[in-house]
C-alpha cells in the first residue's frame, strides 16, 4: 500500500506511518484566558521603571501580556501578577524573562504582545504581607529571590536602585546598569524590612566578587560578598 503525498508523489505506506502516528507537540504548562492587570518592573540606566500591562493569557511557567512599551527579547523582568494598585508594596515580585513579542495592529490600546516566561520555578519568590518565601540557604547556596534594594559605593552618597536575583545568607546579585569593579565595596540598603534576607540594620557593607555581562543586554549582573 502506498500514500499520496502530492499529485504523482507516492511513498510506502510502512515509511509513512511514524509521519502519520507522530504525536503533536503539546505545550509544558497549560493556558488559561484571563485579562488582568500585572506590573512590570526593570532597571533602566537613570533609574527602575515600571509598567502596568494586561494579561492574555496566563499559565505556569509565564504570561502573554498586553503592553505599550516595547520589550526586546531576553530582556530580564520582574512581574506582580496579579497586581493591586491599592497595595503595590505588599506583593511578591517574580523574575522573568521576555521569550517573543509581536507589534500589536494599528488602533489598539496596546503596543505590543509579548510572551514572558518565569526564571527558576515561576513562583513568587519575595516577602508577602511580612513573610520571607523561599528563604535563603545557610550553607551559601543562592536562591531566586527579588527583592528591591539600594546600592552606593564606599565614598558616593548618591545611591543605586536596583533589583536582586538571587540572594544567600551571605551572597546577593542583582542587576546593575552603572560600572563596578570587583573587590569593590559597596553599602547595601534592602528597602522593605520584612523582606530583608540579610540580618543586621541600615546599611550592610558588602564586596563585589564577579561582575557580568547580562546576557541579550547592556546591563550587568553583580555578585556580593557581605563583609560584615
Amino acid at each position: 500500500m502506498v500514500l499520496l503525498l502530492a499529485r504523482g508523489v507516492y511513498i510506502p505506506l510502512t515509511l509513512a506511518l511514524p509521519l502519520v502516528l507522530r504525536p503533536m507537540p503539546q505545550r509544558q504548562h497549560a493556558r488559561v484566558r484571563l485579562r488582568l492587570p500585572v506590573r512590570l518592573r526593570w532597571v533602566a540606566p537613570l533609574g527602575q521603571q515600571a509598567e502596568i500591562c494586561e494579561t492574555r493569557n496566563v499559565s505556569r511557567g509565564g504570561l502573554l501580556l498586553a503592553c505599550k512599551n516595547h520589550h526586546a527579547e531576553g530582556f530580564p523582568l520582574w512581574v506582580t501578577f496579579p497586581f493591586d494598585a491599592g497595595n503595590p508594596e505588599a506583593q511578591p515580585e517574580m523574575l522573568a524573562r521576555v521569550v517573543r513579542t509581536r507589534v500589536v495592529a494599528a488602533g489598539s490600546a496596546a503596543g505590543e504582545e509579548i510572551a514572558v516566561h518565569f526564571e527558576g520555578t515561576g513562583r513568587p519568590t519575595t516577602a508577602y504581607r511580612g513573610q520571607i518565601l523561599n528563604v535563603p540557604a545557610k550553607n551559601g547556596t543562592m536562591r531566586a529571590i527579588s527583592v528591591p534594594v539600594r546600592v552606593r559605593p564606599r565614598h558616593i552618597p548618591w545611591h543605586e536602585e536596583a533589583m536582586t536575583i538571587e540572594v544567600s545568607s551571605e551572597k546577593m546579585r542583582f542587576v546593575s546598569n552603572r560600572v563596578y569593579e570587583p573587590g569593590e565595596t559597596l553599602f547595601v540598603t534592602f528597602l522593605n524590612a520584612d523582606a530583608k534576607p540579610w540580618q543586621g540594620s541600615g546599611e550592610i557593607a558588602a564586596t563585589i566578587e564577579k561582575v557580568e555581562k547580562m546576557p541579550q543586554s547592556s546591563s550587568l549582573i553583580i555578585t556580593l560578598k557581605r563583609t560584615v
